[in-house]
């Protein structure tokens, strides 16, 4: 009997030893979890009418969250409107204009035609064909006249147009468009504030994944390469266990810093390191700021 609990003892002790190993096990890197933050800021000055942003909402690509008053804005678009309504009214009076001297053109021809067939006959006089001459001199002066107003006035239109697209992009800007899918992480304003060009009005990140940025030491850089899977380490509890998640290796940098004072590497510490960023899927679990550590798959 006791040899049996002797033998079922040194299994004890052996099975304990082994899954403290494990657990103990070094990690390669240490850092912690970050989020691509986006700042969504006003685009133009006024009153927040419609502001429909709280933290923890999850907003969708180009979702409209709020409206600055546009009533400037509008304004601004239908005095440009108008302007170019009144030159284009202008341009139309010039059109008429060009279109009777050319007919007057055309008629001075075919009169000067047949009083230069008289002429040559001796049925008509000089004075005659020179004052058909003079009036056909006239009439293109005229006619150039016309059409280099047409000209001026057509840079005029096109002036306009633009001044009513600046117009309707500045009336555009009052609505506040969410820029990227996310989760909403503060919130900068409330409704009915009045706001200026470029206050912060809220800031989103998109959760779903997350990225621990570590540092490694010289020695580790050749084992870690863009693409490669790593052991994902977060804090749980011991029921949970120290089941990692999945990461890939998206960017290591090419340039070597200081360790900062809050990181940890595999050697404690070194002076020099490289910052490496781990993409993970987010279950739920992952927060910005959170510790975190990995290691490289064994083969």
């Amino acid at each position: 009997m006791r040899t049996i609990r002797h033998s079922l003892l040194a299994v004890f002790v052996t099975l304990t030893t082994l899954g403290c190993d494990r657990n103990d096990q070094p990690s390669d890197a240490y850092g912690n979890f970050e989020a691509l933050e986006v700042m969504v800021s006003a685009m133009s000055p006024g009153v927040l009418i419609v502001f429909d942003v709280s933290q923890g909402d999850r907003l969708t690509v180009s979702q409209q969250v709020g409206l600055i008053d546009t009533t400037e804005a509008a304004i601004r678009v239908e005095q440009a409107k108008a302007q170019q309504q009144a030159v284009m009214a202008r341009m139309l009076t010039v059109h008429a204009q060009r279109e009777v001297f050319e007919q007057q053109l055309k008629n001075l021809a075919n009169d000067y035609d047949r009083v230069l067939q008289l002429f040559t006959d001796g049925a008509a006089t000089r004075k005659q064909k020179e004052d058909l001459e003079g009036a056909i001199a006239l009439t293109k002066k005229q006619l150039q006249a016309t059409l280099a107003q047409a000209s001026s006035i057509e840079a005029e239109v096109r002036a306009l147009g633009q001044q009513v697209m600046q117009a309707e992009e500045a009336r555009k800007k009052c609505l506040i468009i969410n820029p990227t899918g996310g989760t909403v992480l503060t919130t900068y304003a409330r409704k009915g504030e009045t706001v200026s060009f470029g206050k912060p009005l809220y800031k989103i990140a998109d959760l779903s994944h997350m990225e621990l940025k570590v540092y490694i030491s010289g020695r580790q850089l050749a084992g870690f390469k863009i693409g490669q899977t790593v052991d994902v380490i977060i804090d749980q509890s011991a029921e949970q266990g120290d089941t990692p998640l999945t990461g890939e290796v998206i960017w290591i940098s090419a340039s070597s810093e200081f360790t900062p004072k809050t990181i940890q590497t595999r050697d404690e510490r070194v002076d020099l390191v490289y910052a490496m960023k781990v993409r993970v899927k987010n279950d739920g679990r992952l927060k910005i700021g959170m510790p975190g550590e990995i290691r490289m798959n064994k083969p």
